[in-house]
């Protein structure tokens, strides 16, 4: 008993120690940010990513301060669409998609496996394929150089339906049934009894949805046309030109631009782990 015990003692703190040096390895690239932030851009380029420049020594504020002033001020537009189209897509994605979801995975109807199948197929087509009608579709809508016209072609999630999905189906239909008995509509009986149920589910979609709209390019590169309407990456890989790159307001764009993701994570990351495994319990 001793032996077995000593065993999962040093099997116990082996693998405190690997965890350990791993999220020391994944923190260093962040840690490195934050430092050059706070440092003339040119000399991390100049002298890249050494023990001196490891140290923090000789930091200042001023990069963070002249951010929001450079260029009359447009990394602060950026910073303001980003986040006006995460929380709008967000909140519009994760709500019609969890609709979609627990009506594919509560109720029987005919064709349901179809669309089903649909929502599959949408998820394994890449996005460059849809890009060219989309665009069509915007342009028919007007709403080019328009926060809507970034948002509108990503309301519904397909991998968010089929996380609800099969999030929904690992729900007891008893309290469907409870819901019936006592008068309550369908509506009424998702809003007021499942939903509730459904809330990790929901924290693991904000965190994957914002995190897809705050890192997407592509299609706000496509769709806005003006400085002032570019989202924060769109703004910082205009900072890269061939006649010169802006390496102080992009290294603290950079820093800046992870604070507001990483709030989301932390306001939602408790619900990020259960959401995730109950949703891949039952197909």
């Amino acid at each position: 008993m001793r032996i077995i015990g000593r065993k999962s003692k040093v099997i116990g703190f082996g693998t405190v120690g690997i965890l350990t040096v791993t999220g020391l390895v994944f923190l260093f690239p962040v840690y490195a940010l934050v430092l050059a932030a706070f440092r003339p851009g040119q000399e991390l380029m100049r002298f890249g990513i050494t023990l001196s420049t490891l140290i923090p020594e000789g930091l200042s504020t001023e990069n963070i301060l002249g951010l929001f002033t450079a260029r009359k001020g447009a990394y602060g537009f950026w910073l303001r669409n980003s986040i006006v189209i995460m929380a709008l897509r967000t909140g519009l994605s994760v709500f019609f998609s969890a609709f979609v979801g627990y009506g594919l995975g509560m109720y029987e109807f005919k064709g349901r496996s179809f669309f089903l199948s649909l929502v599959l197929f949408l998820m394994v087509v890449p996005i460059q394929i849809l890009i060219l009608p989309l665009y069509r579709m915007i342009i028919g809508l007007r709403l080019i150089n328009t926060v809507w016209g970034v948002i509108l072609p990503f309301v519904v999630y397909p991998f968010a339906i089929f996380f609800f999905r099969q999030y929904a189906v690992t729900l007891p239909r008893a309290f469907l049934d409870a819901g019936r008995i006592d008068g309550v509509s369908e509506i009424g009986i998702f809003f007021r009894i499942m939903m509730p149920l459904m809330i990790p589910a929901f924290g693991a979609m904000i965190i994957l949805v914002s995190l897809q709209s705050w890192n997407d390019f592509l299609w706000p590169l496509i769709v806005m046309r003006t400085e002032k309407m570019f989202t924060i990456p769109i703004g910082l890989n205009s900072l890269l030109t061939p006649y010169g790159n802006n390496y102080d307001m992009l290294l603290s764009g950079a820093f800046v631009a992870t604070v507001p993701i990483i709030i989301v994570f932390l306001l939602f990351q408790r619900f990020f782990i259960s959401g995730l495994s109950a949703g891949s319990i039952k197909g």
